[in-house]
């Protein structure tokens, strides 16, 4: 079941970035692969629009951190256009990741301060 407008969560600049990267990172997959992927596994919380997903994955093709060619789809006779994670992409994701957790650290530790002993 889709979630709500008012529901959805917006993402922090760069985190599509980091996902799309993270889903390539066990194969390539086309666009609609990609978002699937990220909205399964998010449990339906993160839902990538087409209008965010397409621009995330030039700019990451631009960056040389995905590269990207036509196929025709196993079970389709049809192509799609896709994705494979770069081994530069493959640094950027720890980069990212290492800043995420960084960051999701620091929002922890303001959300549920530690007690502090007396």
């Amino acid at each position: 079941m889709a979630k709500e407008s008012s529901d959805r969560i917006e993402l922090l600049q760069g985190t599509l970035d980091m996902l799309i990267l993270r889903t390539l990172l066990s194969g390539p997959a086309h666009g609609h692969q990609i978002a699937k992927h990220i909205q399964r596994t998010t449990e339906d919380v993160l839902q990538v629009e087409h209008g965010s997903l397409y621009p995330a994955l030039h700019r990451l093709e631009r960056r040389h951190w995905v590269s990207s060619k036509w196929e025709k789809a196993k079970d389709r006779n049809r192509e799609f256009k896709y994705y494979r994670l770069t081994p530069e992409g493959k640094r950027r994701l720890v980069v990212e990741e290492s800043k995420w957790k960084q960051l999701a650290n620091a929002i922890a530790r303001v959300m549920w301060p530690a007690k502090e002993s007396r």
